[in-house]
């Protein structure tokens, strides 16, 4: 039996998720038909229940220059906090017509992002306690070795995020507020907005998963 000698080894060379991360998980966004059932924004169809809102975004690097090439992935409860997974045992009904997880990519030209789904309802988290409606997101760009991890909450929500452990995890009040995403209405539509700053001041709060 031969004895590995570990000082010999040499670490192996890493890549980014780039310069084509849409091409790899998002053909058709380029025109490309590759696969048969194509992921994206969509998260709801006809009879999906809940609100409906939209929610959007762009991607800043350090220089506060939007991401083009960049894209994002949500995993989301229902409109009544219960996930489409077997792995929720929290006992509610789920709704059928709600998919719980997107892709999307930023717009070629506008780095702009948007996912149109329902506003999730509040979770059970850890110990008893409450999580606070919420979106979990992870981002993929160039530059980017391992997708970054972080949330939304609801601007609207706010004695919910006040009680939520996973923000009150965050020591500084200024950093809280980078996982807010803002409320408006644009043409009769609920629109959620939020930026993702990768670098720099104001740098969205990204979690270790």
């Amino acid at each position: 039996m031969n004895a590995w000698n570990f000082q010999e080894l040499k670490e192996t060379p890493s890549q980014t998720g780039g310069p084509y991360v849409h091409i790899g998980l998002l053909p058709q966004q380029a025109n490309i038909e590759v696969f048969e059932h194509n992921f994206n924004h969509q998260l709801t169809n006809d009879k999906t229940q809940g609100q409906r809102i939209r929610l959007e975004g762009q991607v800043f690097d350090g220089l506060g220059l939007p991401l083009r090439d960049v894209l994002l992935e949500i995993w989301q409860a229902d409109h009544n906090g219960v996930y489409p997974s077997q792995a929720d045992t929290q006992g509610k009904t789920v709704d059928p017509h709600f998919q719980g997880w997107g892709r999307t990519g930023a717009n070629f030209e506008t780095g702009f992002w948007h996912f149109e789904t329902v506003k999730p309802g509040a979770v059970a988290g850890r110990k008893g306690s409450i999580q606070a409606p919420h979106i979990a997101v992870v981002v993929f760009a160039r530059g980017i070795n391992i997708g970054l991890h972080t949330r939304i909450y609801f601007e609207d929500e706010v004695d919910a995020n006040a009680n939520d452990p996973v923000l009150n995890s965050i020591e500084w009040a200024t950093r809280r507020q980078t996982l807010i995403a803002k409320r408006m209405e644009v043409n009769g539509e609920i629109v959620y907005r939020f930026d993702i700053r990768i670098q720099g001041e104001d740098e969205t709060v990204f979690f270790d998963i």
